[in-house]
């Protein structure tokens, strides 16, 4: 008994340590990375192609965008962009490497941190493991203007944690109901944090754009209705053949096809978000609440 207390008292004051870290390294900084988390209720969406196509057209709006991949069991950008990995958030959780040091040049100008597979959850990490990677990431933040965050598909508590610290989540669905469904048990979970978070929509591989509105509609007219929370329209992109050359390519649609429309699309969305954070108040510093999530 007297052993778990002792434990118990060692991780808040460690955990709290934590927090007073991250607050000194904001304060002397100048700014900190406006973030975007990238998340849907089901894998298949094409989530991980939004996150990649959507940092390389912020990328080429001038932006400096550090695409992060936070999918610790199934991390899959390494697959999707012609990109050799010989580090990842594996070896930073392990103490073999630091997070600077795995920071890669991308496609398109962007960088790149490359999630772990085969760790399930950020809940499965050891204390140690848990502080030293949140250690690391309260570095990230004062690296670019924009990171764009590649989290899980689903409501596990990693997902969760990312999407809450962020400062505009993108759900991705398609029209398909069951992924409607999932997409609406996100924003649900998403809603039940202490913060309104703001939340859009992105709708991919419609037929037009009156298929995309009917689906933004649905899920807008059930967000205000039984969640009280707003959900803002980030457009679509179009089922495109062009899509799935890319990624038998291992090229993000945007460089390999830039002309065909569902470039446009991510043109778009790029222009939108940028738009969108002109409007919107500086953040309080990512990393610090993923830290105050996870401990």
């Amino acid at each position: 008994m007297i052993v778990e207390q002792a434990q118990q008292i060692r991780a808040v004051d460690q955990a709290e340590k934590l927090r007073l870290m991250a607050r000194q390294v904001r304060t002397g900084a100048k700014k900190t990375a406006r973030v975007l988390a990238v998340t849907s209720g089901k894998g298949g969406v094409g989530k991980t192609n939004v996150a990649a196509n959507l940092a390389i057209c912020l990328s080429a709006a001038g932006k400096d965008v550090i695409l992060f991949d936070a999918d610790l069991g199934l991390a899959n950008l390494d697959v999707l962009l012609p990109v050799k990995i010989r580090f990842n958030l594996a070896h930073v959780i392990a103490g073999k490497r630091r997070l600077a040091e795995i920071v890669q040049p991308g496609p398109g100008g962007i960088r790149l941190v490359c999630g772990a597979s085969g760790i399930t959850q950020m809940a499965d990490l050891t204390e140690v493991q848990r502080q030293r990677l949140a250690q690391e990431m309260t570095q990230l933040e004062y690296k670019a203007d924009v990171i764009v965050i590649d989290t899980g598909a689903g409501i596990s508590r990693n997902v969760l944690g990312f999407c809450q610290s962020a400062d505009h989540t993108l759900v991705v669905t398609t029209t398909e109901p069951t992924s409607i469904t999932d997409a609406y048990a996100v924003i649900k979970a998403l809603n039940q944090g202490t913060e309104r978070l703001k939340i859009s929509l992105l709708t991919n591989m419609v037929e037009n754009r009156d298929q995309a509105q009917k689906v933004y509609q649905r899920l807008a007219f059930a967000g205000e209705r039984f969640l009280n929370c707003a959900i803002y329209d980030a457009g679509y992109v179009l089922r495109d053949n062009h899509l799935s050359q890319a990624v038998h390519q291992r090229k993000p649609v945007v460089l390999a096809f830039p002309r065909c429309p569902a470039s446009y699309c991510f043109v778009a969305l790029a222009q939108k978000l940028i738009r969108a954070g002109k409007k919107e108040p500086a953040g309080a510093g990512f990393f610090r609440k993923v830290i105050n999530w996870f401990f």
